[in-house]
């Protein structure tokens, strides 16, 4: 018989994903769980097979979070408004979430029309909120999500990387300034 878990599987992640919303994704080591939890690492290998497992349930708790914010964005006028600006702030709350999860060098790099449904699992979703709410067909739509993601983005990792501060009123001005004049270019071509 296996021996009784002392954390449960929640637990385990919950704390993991505390330390790499304090230290970051690199701090997340069995020894440093073992001790965030207040016990050595072996109790952490009773509910997981490896820390590769412990790192895939914090990136999935870190996705879970950061759909919660885009939710958030979608349920606003504009919704897409509201998705860029609850993008860049995760970026604000959660800094070192935002950076594991869109700051990460990756192994294969996709063509920039590929980027986003790669990176995000909300694009979709993010996509039609931008055809409905527009009257845009997939291919304007795709193009302006595309150009806003790139501007917010840079946002958001300036402040993710607290290499610069943004007011509310200031993201939201110039989201609006870059929306406006992306939309009326896109829609004379």
């Amino acid at each position: 018989m296996p021996p009784k878990a002392k954390f449960t599987k929640e637990e385990i992640i919950e704390a993991a994903l505390e330390m790499v919303r304090n230290e970051g994704f690199a701090a997340l080591t069995a020894r440093a769980l073992g001790t965030k939890l207040g016990s050595s690492a072996r109790p952490i290998f009773t509910v997981f097979q490896s820390m590769e497992d412990v790192q895939q349930a914090v990136v999935c708790a870190a996705k879970t979070l950061y759909k919660e914010y885009i939710q958030r964005g979608l349920s606003d006028t504009p919704a897409f408004k509201g998705v860029g600006t609850q993008y860049i702030l995760f970026s604000v709350n959660e800094p070192k979430l935002f950076q594991l999860l869109f700051m990460g060098e990756h192994t294969d790099v996709p063509e920039l029309s590929a980027v986003l449904p790669i990176i995000d699992e909300n694009y979709e979703e993010i996509l039609s909120s931008v055809k409905v709410g527009y009257g845009l067909s997939r291919e304007t739509a795709e193009k302006l999500y595309r150009h806003l993601w790139i501007y917010t983005h840079g946002i958001a990792a300036l402040c993710a990387t607290k290499t610069c501060r943004f007011t509310g009123e200031e993201i939201s001005t110039m989201m609006t300034e870059i929306f406006i004049g992306l939309l009326k270019s896109l829609k004379q071509n």
